[in-house]
Order: structure tokens, then sequence, then C-alpha cells
């Protein structure tokens, strides 16, 4: 049974669940769920038709706003890549790397299908319920930088009530 969780933004719920078959994503994204690791982390990265993107730490600070979207932990997460780009599912964000290894904590995701980015990132769960919200924060007006103007931020992270 995939992991449930709901993330809790500034602009409303949205629900999601975790794939089996990437389970180093899983856990990692369990255990900084766990951490409250995502707590006042804001949506640094907002491109409409395209994807949303969270996960940097550094974003908590508007005084290294030049910096949001280059945080996060060192360590990367080995490839796992086994699902499309379909709008609603939540993907690795990465660097440019041979290996196609994920950030520690970055994640973005997509507002439309975006199969130009398939066997290129590891797609690790999809959204259940709250694309509603995505597209709210998908039509934000943003900086030259795609950052938006007005901070949006994930307040928490939880897991999923098991009915």
């Amino acid at each position: 049974m995939p992991e449930q969780f709901i993330i809790k933004t500034s602009l409303g719920d949205i629900a999601i669940s975790l794939y089996d078959d990437t389970p180093q994503h899983r856990d990692n994204f369990i255990k900084l769920v766990g951490e409250n690791y995502y707590d006042g982390i804001r949506f640094h990265r907002v491109i409409d038709g395209f994807m949303i993107q969270t996960g940097d730490p550094l974003s908590r600070h508007d005084d290294k706003r030049s910096l949001h979207g280059t945080g996060g932990p060192s360590t990367r997460i080995p490839a796992e890549i086994h699902h499309p780009n379909k709008k609603g599912t939540l993907a690795a964000a990465r660097d440019n790397n041979p290996q196609k290894a994920s950030s520690g904590s970055q994640f973005y995701i997509n507002h439309s299908d975006n199969s130009f980015l398939d066997g290129q990132y590891t797609v690790f769960g999809v959204v259940d319920s709250g694309m509603d919200v995505v597209e709210k924060i998908a039509v934000v007006k943003t900086d030259p930088n795609d950052n938006p103007l007005v901070p949006i931020t994930i307040n928490t992270i939880v897991p999923a009530v098991k009915s």
C-alpha cells in the first residue's frame, strides 16, 4: 500500500501518494517529513504549464533569494526512473550529473504532461487530490527567475489518516 501524505501549503492542501517502486526516494521523503524538514520551505520555482518546485531550505530566507534552488542536503539519491512525468506526478529535482541522481530534498509537481523529462528524472509519487491548489500555485506572479513574488509556503507535511 503506498505511503500517503498531505502537503499543507499557504494556498491549501495537496494529498499525495508515494510509489513503492522508488523505495530510496520514498524513504528519503518519509525521513525528511519525519524531521519536519519541509516546514516553512517555499515553492521557489513556479512555471505555469510546466511545474512547481520546492524543497530548498534556503527558500525560507528572503535575504537568500538569489540562492533559492541551490540548497539542500549534499547527498544525492540514486536514480529510480520508472514512471513518466505526467500532470500531477511528483519528481525529484536534480543537478546536471551523468548518473541522473536526485537532489536530497528538492522535488517538483508536474503541472502538465512533460514527456520530454521522461527517462531523465525520478518520478516518485502522484497527487491524489488538491490539483486545484497546484493550479493556484502555478499561476502566481513570479520574478524573472520564476520565484513567486508573494511567497507560497509549505506549512507542514503530515501522513494522511488511513481510513
